[in-house]
């Protein structure tokens, strides 16, 4: 029930600071995640997290139960978040992917195919349509549902099923030539 609580009474909760507390422990990594995705870089990740958490707490007023489930509202913020970044200060090219923490066990050979294996994937990634890479950050970045990423990006929830198998098709027929080369 502690979902119903947030939703509904999140703001009108005699301990609000414990209920922000609670939510920011339980979407956080989200939204971080979402911004990993999204740019690549953990530094720019946290920023954009921590601007995003700062500005649903000053427009907490706002949040109007009736309309969306709470963590809905805070990706819609989140979302906002980034084209703002986009547009005022990043136009990236690329992203670097973070290194892989278990990279000191592998030989030598097998991190130098990691890598460009991380090159690749997020070349291609970044040559998605905007709404694909959107998807593709929402699904696997935050760990959403279709039926959430629905909510947010006002597409419908079959919409989302079908766009993401295609694209993950297109990224899977590319990683079998990719490999076959």
């Amino acid at each position: 029930m502690k979902k119903i609580k947030h939703s509904v009474s999140f703001f009108k909760s005699d301990d609000m600071e414990s209920d922000w507390d609670d939510f920011c422990r339980e979407n956080l990594p989200k939204v971080y995640n979402f911004f990993i995705y999204r740019t690549g870089n953990e530094h720019v990740a946290e920023d954009l997290t921590s601007v995003s958490f700062e500005r649903a707490w000053r427009n907490r007023i706002r949040f109007r139960p009736d309309r969306s489930k709470l963590h809905t509202w805070l990706f819609g913020i989140a979302r906002n978040v980034l084209r703002e970044d986009y547009r005022a200060y990043r136009k990236r090219d690329e992203v670097d992917l973070e290194e892989n923490a278990a990279g000191a066990a592998l030989s030598m050979e097998q991190q130098t195919t990691l890598n460009e294996e991380k090159k690749w994937l997020a070349s291609l990634i970044n040559a998605l349509p905007e709404r694909e890479r959107e998807l593709i950050s929402l699904k696997y970045g935050a760990g959403l549902t279709n039926r959430e990423i629905s909510k947010i990006t006002r597409l419908s929830e079959s919409n989302v099923g079908t766009i993401l198998a295609r694209t993950l098709q297109k990224i899977r027929k590319q990683k079998e030539e990719f490999d076959g080369r």
